[in-house]
């Protein structure tokens, strides 16, 4: 797996772990959704400085987005304008 692959991965289990969808987390991280978007299918280069920025939006370390996944599973998408559980 490529480290943007991982990145992007990483960044998703964790933002759906928290029930927050990819235009909650822009919003909190001042960017816009489509960098979400691009930066989960690894398609966009992160810089060390936004991936510090999602990190405080999630309230996560920012070494959780550098793990090495325990399988190759995807994590479900939210629907859009959802959150399970509410």
């Amino acid at each position: 797996m490529e480290h943007r692959e991982r990145i992007g991965r990483n960044l998703r289990t964790v933002r759906v772990a928290q029930r927050m969808t990819q235009e909650d987390l822009a919003g909190l991280a001042r960017v816009d959704r489509t960098t979400i978007s691009g930066i989960e299918r690894g398609d966009f280069n992160a810089s060390v400085d936004l991936l510090a920025r999602l990190a405080d939006g999630l309230s996560a370390d920012i070494s959780a987005f550098f793990a090495i996944p325990e399988s190759d599973e995807r994590p479900e998408p939210l629907k859009a304008g959802r959150k399970p559980g509410r």
